[in-house]
């Protein structure tokens, strides 16, 4: 269980050196938060990485475990590990690895932090909005895309149709333009997906075309960011209640606990 303190919840953030992006959409998504009466605080941590390439996105996911120290002593009470792909590239075996390896590394004596990564968090917002067919777009390229998908696969959600927008400097991802996504989201098919994964990065901006896209696509519409944000809030035990940011963070949408995806490994 997360503890709290009188001045809040602090959050911990690890974020690769080039994100630019996370460290706006988590703060504003959570100041919106309605319910429970809380306050946040963002604490970051960075780990080197200028290309989303399969090498560095490999060295940068071993280093994780320096930024959970650094983040601890800051007594936090969740760690948020925010890049998707470094960790979903590895599969579901990786996946489930990362979390016990930094769970471990963050617990104390004293204390236990929370920790949430955004590809497992995605896995749990798709199976909240009981998605099972998914569009997906992601600023990687093919490749790394293809390695999303087909561990969204081992999950049980299959990803029907994708678009690679093959960004591979990762500062530049953070400077696509919303509208331009929405206009790439705008040209796909719907009638076989239960829900689009407007943004399968933390680092490609998407938070204020989220609402927009839903209402106009007629489909549910969730980020790495809203993910992010609906399975911290489930681990700080609040229900989440977050306006114009689609359907995922509506009350409604809120998941039982003991639900994560990396609980199911040998299921």
């Amino acid at each position: 269980m997360a503890a709290t303190t009188a001045r809040g919840h602090r959050i911990g953030l690890i974020v690769p050196s080039s994100n630019t992006t996370m460290e706006t959409e988590l703060p504003q998504l959570l100041q919106r938060q309605k319910t429970g009466g809380a306050r946040f605080s963002i604490h970051s941590a960075r780990l080197r990485l200028t290309q989303a390439t399969p090498e560095a996105l490999k060295a940068m996911n071993d280093s994780a475990g320096d930024a959970v120290d650094a983040l601890g002593d800051a007594q936090v009470d969740a760690i948020v590990y925010a890049c998707l792909v470094a960790v979903m590239t590895g599969g579901r075996r990786c996946m489930c690895d990362t979390h016990t390896r930094l769970a471990e590394r963050a617990a104390t004596p004293t204390r236990r932090p929370s920790v949430i990564t955004s590809a497992a968090a995605l896995v749990s917002g798709l199976k909240a909005l009981k998605a099972q067919r998914v569009t997906l777009i992601a600023p990687y390229r093919k490749a790394l895309t293809a390695q999303v998908n087909a561990t969204l696969g081992e999950y049980g959600i299959e990803v029907v149709q994708s678009r690679s927008l093959e960004v591979v400097d990762h500062a530049a991802v953070g400077r696509l333009d919303q509208a331009k996504l929405l206009s790439i989201a705008s040209q796909l098919d719907y009638s076989g997906s239960d829900a689009l994964v407007l943004s399968a990065c933390v680092q490609m901006p998407s938070l204020d075309i989220i609402e927009e896209a839903e209402q106009k696509l007629g489909v549910p519409v969730i980020s790495a960011a809203t993910a992010s944000a609906f399975e911290l809030l489930n681990q700080l035990d609040m229900e989440p209640a977050i306006g114009n940011a689609g359907s995922l963070l509506r009350p409604s949408a809120a998941r039982p606990r003991g639900q994560a995806p990396f609980d199911s490994l040998t299921r």
